[in-house]
């Protein structure tokens, strides 16, 4: 007969691994990313724990968001991947969610719908990691064409790194000059710094950071780390 495993959730251990985030940029704000369920801690309750200090949570997908509002969670909610269908679209503008747009046929399904409130969204650039992202030389005219939508207010740029854990490899260094070249001129807040290179990277350290991982204690090196030894199992 099996035994029953219990999970013990160590609250002000995320709590503590979100302070060390914001500590490294003061100035600027962190998304708390609680996408699958927390990582499996239970999105819900880890929400609750920030909601009084958290600048916003990151989430993967609609669903997850729509959990949290009805919860009672009223900060900012980002949708990581975006949306996937258009239906999707007024209930973003309802909930007031942040929206990552990260091909330009999305911006072609967001320039036909029907908005009553126009929304926030992150735009996303293939700086190099190849996962998902409108490719640098598109990114100016897909920025652009957003820009000019009534249904869209606040436009974030947004990147993600394929090797910011690696502390010795010149890839993450690379995409952040790529993504630097390409925004040059475009005047909007920034947000390219996961666990790794809020932790690791100054240079990463934009006006939103998106730490996930190093909340729950996990650090993303695999060597020691001043910072990532200082977070706390939860």
């Amino acid at each position: 007969m099996g035994r029953a495993a219990t999970a013990t959730i160590n609250l002000n251990a995320f709590r503590e691994n979100y302070r060390l985030a914001k500590s490294v940029a003061p100035n600027q704000q962190a998304i708390a990313i609680i996408k699958a369920d927390a990582y499996g801690h239970g999105a819900i309750k880890m929400a609750y724990a920030l909601e009084d200090e958290a600048d916003a949570f990151g989430v993967a997908c609609i669903e997850e968001a729509l959990e949290l509002r009805e919860a009672g969670i009223n900060k900012p909610i980002l949708l990581l991947e975006g949306f996937f269908s258009a239906d999707e679209l007024p209930l973003i503008s309802h909930y007031d969610f942040w929206c990552a747009v990260h091909s330009l046929e999305q911006i072609d399904i967001v320039a036909k719908a029907n908005l009553k409130i126009p929304i926030n969204i992150w735009l996303k650039m293939d700086s190099g990691m190849h996962r998902l992202g409108i490719m640098p030389n598109d990114y100016k005219m897909a920025f652009d064409r957003l820009n000019q939508l009534p249904q869209v207010n606040q436009i974030v740029l947004m990147s993600h790194f394929a090797s910011a854990d690696d502390l010795t490899c010149d890839v993450t260094l690379k995409q952040t000059e790529c993504f630097n070249t390409v925004t040059a001129y475009i005047n909007a807040p920034v947000s390219i710094a996961n666990s790794a290179a809020t932790l690791g990277h100054k240079h990463a350290r934009r006006d939103f950071q998106r730490p996930g991982i190093m909340l729950y204690g996990a650090t993303p090196f695999e060597n020691r780390h001043p910072l990532a030894d200082q977070l706390k199992t939860v």
